[in-house]
């Protein structure tokens, strides 16, 4: 797969996440539950005591990591010897560590609230989808 591929793939996945961090934040504080593409409510998982980490929500974090990798990788496109040093390296961890806070949060929704938020399992696999892409950049 061509390098532009995988890189616009990145930056398409991290749009969505930045869109969809965005959604959730802003449902959140509407009086109306947030409604899951399921039809379930997502408002026991978006409303819990996990849905913030040292008081930080976490939709905002994911606002913050989706943008950071959206631009990144965009800069990327443009100067390609960007991504050959440290701030590849720097991506490929901040995914790594973003994937695994969204597998820590699959797993609270799994095991704590036996509740499920189609939004935020649709949040994890984009992180899944930037992480291994990204590990698909790097030379061998």
């Amino acid at each position: 797969m061509s390098s532009a591929l995988l890189h616009s793939s990145i930056i398409l996945c991290s749009f969505g996440g930045l869109c969809l961090a965005a959604f959730i934040y802003f449902k959140k504080r509407q009086p109306k539950p947030l409604v899951c593409p399921i039809g379930h409510s997502c408002d026991p998982v978006v409303h819990s005591d996990y849905s913030r980490f040292m008081t930080v929500p976490v939709e905002i974090l994911g606002i913050g990591y989706y943008a950071i990798i959206a631009a990144a990788y965009a800069a990327t496109v443009a100067i390609p010897a960007l991504h050959s040093g440290v701030l590849g390296t720097s991506l490929l961890g901040l995914s790594a560590v973003a994937l695994l806070f969204s597998l820590y949060l699959t797993a609270i929704q799994a095991f704590v609230l036996k509740e499920w938020c189609t939004w935020c399992l649709i949040s994890a696999g984009l992180c899944a989808i930037i992480f291994f892409t990204g590990l698909m950049l790097i030379p061998v």
